[in-house]
C-alpha cells in the first residue's frame, strides 16, 4: 500500500522548522482545551460534588452526581466533530481550531463565575451543564483538526510521531492544570479553596486561550487539502460530509470506533476515577494525588512520542495491540497496588497505566488519518474518535463509581476494563496496517473510486 515519499514534492514538509511550527501550533491549542477539558474533570471529585451539588450523606453519591454533568462534554463532543469535521474539510483546519480555541475559553471562564447550589439552587448545575455542553462541542471539533493540520504536513515515513505530538499536548494540558490545582490546594486553607480558590484555575484559561490563538494565526493549512479542496469544487462535490463519510466509508468509521473505545476508557479510569479511588478508598491527602498525577503526566507526555516513532518503524497494528493487551491486566493490579496506599506502589500503578495508553494513544492519529481521503478527513476522524467517547470515557467513571458503590470492590471495574480491551483487540485485527502511505495515494483512489476523477498527481498510484 505504500508509495513513493511524496512528501519531497511539498516545500512545507521538507522544511523541518515549518514542521515543527505546525506542531507548536496544534500543540498550543491542545494544551489550552485540554487544560480546561480535564481541569473540570479533577474539579469534579475534588470541588463540584461540594460547591454545585445538594449534601446527600453519601459522598460517592455526590461525585457521581458531578460525573454526570462530567458525562454532559462527552455528548456534545460527537456533535461538535460533526459541525466542525464539516467545516473543517469544506473550509480548512486553521479557522475551526480558531473558533474551537475561543469557545472552549469562554466556556471555562464562565464555570469560574458560576454561584454555588447554596446560593441559586438548583440553577447552579443547570448553569454547569449548560457550559459543560459548549465546552464538550469546541472540544469535539479540536481534536480531529489539531492532528490533522499535523499528519497532512508530515512526511509519509514518520507522520505517526509528528502527528503524536498533539496528543501529546493533552497530558501537557493536564499537567498544567494539575499544578495550578496543586498550587492552589497546598497555598490556599480547604475552606478557601472551595469558597473561592477553585475558580483562580479556571479564569486562567484567559491568558492561556490567548497564547494558544495567537500561535495559531501563524500557520497554513497543508498543500494536500488545498488541493483537495479546489478538486472538490471543480468537481461540485456537495454531500454533507458525515453522512458521505458513513456512506463510502462505514469500514474507517467503526474501525476508529473500536479502537477508541478501551483506549477512552482506560484514560478516564486513570486520570479521573483514579483520583475517585484514591480519595474516597484510600483517604489519601488531596496534594499527595496531585502530586502522583503530576509525576504520571510528566511520563505520558516523554511516552507519547517515543511510541509515535515505534510506530514508524514497527507499524501501527502491532504497537496498538501491545497497548490493548496490556490495558486488559491493568485494573487487576493497579487497585490493589492503589490499595496498599503505599506512595512508590500507587505511583507505579498510574504511571504504568499511562505508558499502556500511550501505546494505543500514540500511533491514533495517524492510524486514523490513514483511513479516509483528505476531503472528508475531518470528518472520519472526528465521528470515529469523539461518537466513541459517549459510550466510553464519558460513563467510564460512572460505571467505575457505580461498580465501586454497589460491590466495595475494584475487581468488577477491572473485568470492565478488560471486556473493553476485547473490542479494541478486535478491531486492531480488523484494521489495514498503513505504516508508511502516501495520502496522495488515498485520494487519488477516492477520487478514481467516487469522484469518476482519473488520478493525476504525478507520482501517484491508486
Amino acid at each position: 500500500m505504500s508509495g513513493p515519499d511524496t512528501a519531497s514534492a511539498s516545500p512545507a514538509r521538507d522544511d523541518r522548522s515549518g514542521l515543527r511550527r505546525i506542531v507548536t501550533a496544534s500543540m498550543a491549542g491542545t494544551v489550552v482545551e485540554w487544560y480546561e477539558f480535564f481541569l473540570y474533570g479533577t474539579a469534579a471529585t475534588l470541588v463540584f460534588s461540594k460547591v454545585f451539588f445538594p449534601d446527600g450523606g453519601n459522598e460517592l453519591d455526590a461525585i457521581i452526581a458531578a460525573f454526570v454533568t462530567y458525562a454532559v462534554g462527552f455528548v456534545a463532543r460527537p456533535l461538535g466533530g460533526i459541525v466542525f469535521g464539516h467545516f473543517g474539510d469544506k473550509y480548512g483546519r486553521k479557522k475551526l481550531l480558531q473558533f474551537s480555541l475561543i469557545l472552549v475559553g469562554a466556556a471555562t471562564f464562565l464555570m469560574g463565575c458560576l454561584p454555588t447550589f447554596g446560593q441559586v439552587g438548583y440553577w447552579a448545575p443547570a448553569l454547569l451543564v449548560a457550559l459543560r455542553f459548549i465546552q464538550g462541542f469546541a472540544v469535539g471539533g479540536e481534536w480531529g483538526g489539531a492532528v490533522l493540520l499535523v499528519a497532512e504536513h508530515s512526511p509519509n515515513r514518520s507522520r505517526a510521531f509528528w502527528a503524536s505530538w498533539p496528543q501529546a499536548g493533552v497530558p501537557v494540558g493536564n499537567l498544567v492544570a494539575t499544578i495550578v490545582l496543586l498550587v492552589l490546594t497546598t497555598s490556599l486553607p480547604d475552606s478557601a479553596f472551595l469558597s473561592w480558590g477553585w475558580r483562580i484555575a479556571f479564569w486562567l484559561s484567559a491568558v492561556i486561550v490567548l497564547v494558544g490563538y495567537y500561535v495559531r494565526t501563524k500557520v497554513t493549512d497543508a498543500p494536500i487539502f488545498v488541493a483537495a479542496q479546489r478538486e472538490a469544487e471543480e468537481v461540485k462535490t456537495s454531500s454533507f460530509s458525515a453522512i458521505e463519510v458513513l456512506k463510502l466509508y462505514p469500514r474507517g468509521v467503526f474501525t476508529a470506533m473500536g479502537l477508541r473505545f478501551a483506549e477512552n476508557i482506560m484514560y478516564y479510569l486513570v486520570v479521573t476515577f483514579s483520583i475517585t479511588y484514591l480519595k474516597v478508598v484510600v483517604e489519601a491527602d488531596t496534594a499527595d494525588i496531585l502530586w502522583w498525577m503530576l509525576a504520571a503526566h510528566a511520563v505520558h507526555f516523554v511516552a507519547i512520542p517515543l511510541v509515535g516513532r515505534l510506530a514508524d518503524r514497527v507499524g501501527r497494528r502491532p504497537v496498538y495491540l501491545v497497548g490493548a493487551v496490556t490495558t486488559a491486566t491493568w485494573g487487576f493490579f493497579a487497585f490493589p497496588l492503589m490499595g496498599s496506599g503505599h506512595y512508590g506502589l500507587i505511583m507505579l500503578a498510574i504511571i504504568l497505566g499511562l505508558i499502556f495508553h500511550a501505546f494505543m494513544y500514540a500511533p491514533q492519529p495517524a492510524m486514523m488519518a490513514e483511513m479516509f481521503p483528505t476531503r472528508m478527513r475531518y470528518s472520519g476522524v472526528s465521528l470515529g474518535y469523539q461518537v466513541t467517547s459517549i459510550v466510553a470515557g464519558s460513563l467510564a467513571p460512572i460505571i467505575a463509581a457505580s461498580l465501586l458503590s454497589r460491590f466495595d470492590s475494584s475487581l468488577p471495574i477491572a473485568f470492565y476494563l478488560a471486556a473493553a480491551c476485547v473490542i479494541t483487540i478486535i478491531a486492531v485485527i480488523v484494521a489495514r496496517e498503513t505504516k508508511g502511505i502516501s495520502l496522495e495515494s488515498i485520494d487519488a483512489a477516492d477520487a478514481a473510486a467516487h469522484l469518476d476523477v482519473a488520478p493525476q498527481r504525478e507520482g501517484v498510484s491508486a
